[in-house]
């Protein structure tokens, strides 16, 4: 597969079409993995042919960057590296307990990078997105940070998440904006009110989180009451009891359509991606190696334009029960919403 994995344009940078979102072996949908699990993961990933490697500080408060630098640092010619900064676990109380603090401070955003420096065990980080807009803080003050890192060699590309089209124009004023991350699914159709179109006239590459819909659409989550505690969807609305059974009712022509062409729900699901538009890079995560190499598959999937159409239809913005982020997440990012 490494010789014959298709190619996509991050930026400045050439990298396999699919990429591999890392957060998901530190942070966010329960106990983070082992260590060992955490290296299987990713080094299965590189020997795949993955070449587009994702983390951020926030990934469980340091410990995602640390697994990667650990893990592929090695490799590190072998792949392209993202990480993010803006939003970081901090000691508020002085109580040894971090918190997530979205600071978008430029002093903020240098320490960040150098702490993560550290982490990956790298000289530079690839692209380095700031991971939320500090609403605090003007966007070409945050960008104009960002700068600094790259004239002094610790970054080589910068990169926006989570952005609206007009926040996007603003910070590629200050410095050319490589790429913008948000989440991007059948599900979530957000980013086809502005900033697809937004990303392709500036030149900046899309990357799609969440293409799997958190793991909506890879059909195996069927009571969302045996999520962990601490999983993060527990308080996002798509996922509370009567939405998320409304929302299961989408599943069965998905379902059909993913047996017709004889691929996996989730492989489909990166496949509409994939054939949506070349500057679309999604970027899944996963605990385990087969469900990983599952996701890779995708890209030998082919879709008709009749297939494209009717899974449109089958899922989108119209039709699925409750928002993407409860208020307080929806506060925190600048992304256009449908009325």
């Amino acid at each position: 597969m490494t010789q014959t994995f298709p190619q996509r344009q991050l930026g400045p940078f050439q990298v396999s079409a699919i990429g591999l979102g890392c957060m998901n072996l530190s942070h966010a949908y329960g106990a983070p993995v082992s260590a060992e699990q955490g290296e299987r993961v990713l080094l299965a990933a590189l020997d795949a042919g993955v070449t587009h490697f994702d983390t951020a500080a926030l990934y469980g408060f340091g410990a995602n960057e640390s697994l990667v630098g650990r893990v592929l640092a090695q490799h590190r010619s072998r792949f392209t590296l993202a990480s993010k900064c803006g939003m970081t676990g901090v000691d508020l109380k002085g109580d040894g307990q971090q918190v997530r603090v979205i600071d978008g401070r430029p002093e903020t955003l240098q320490a960040t990078c150098e702490a993560a420096l550290k982490r990956l065990n790298t000289d530079v980080i690839d692209l380095y997105y700031l991971h939320r807009w500090d609403k605090q803080v003007p966007i070409e003050d945050s960008v104009g940070a960002m700068s600094d890192l790259v004239r002094a060699g610790k970054i080589r590309a910068i990169g926006l998440s989570e952005v609206s089209a007009a926040t996007l124009r603003k910070a590629h004023a200050v410095h050319p904006i490589a790429a913008l991350q948000t989440e991007y699914s059948l599900w979530t159709r957000n980013p086809e009110i502005a900033v697809l179109d937004a990303c392709k006239e500036l030149g900046v590459s899309f990357v799609a989180f969440s293409p799997v819909a958190r793991g909506f659409l890879c059909g195996d989550l069927t009571d969302v009451t045996t999520l962990h505690e601490k999983d993060i969807r527990r308080a996002m609305p798509r996922f509370m009891p009567g939405n998320y059974a409304a929302n299961l009712r989408l599943l069965a022509p998905y379902r059909a359509i993913a047996e017709e062409v004889g691929c996996s729900m989730a492989q489909l699901a990166l496949a509409w991606l994939l054939h949506k538009d070349e500057n679309i890079l999604p970027i899944p995560g996963t605990t385990r190696v087969e469900h990983l190499l599952d996701d890779l598959g995708a890209v030998n999937v082919s879709l008709s334009a009749d297939q494209m159409s009717r899974l449109d239809a089958c899922i989108h913005q119209g039709n699925v029960a409750g928002a993407r982020y409860n208020s307080l997440g929806t506060g925190e990012v600048d992304t256009e919403n449908f009325a």
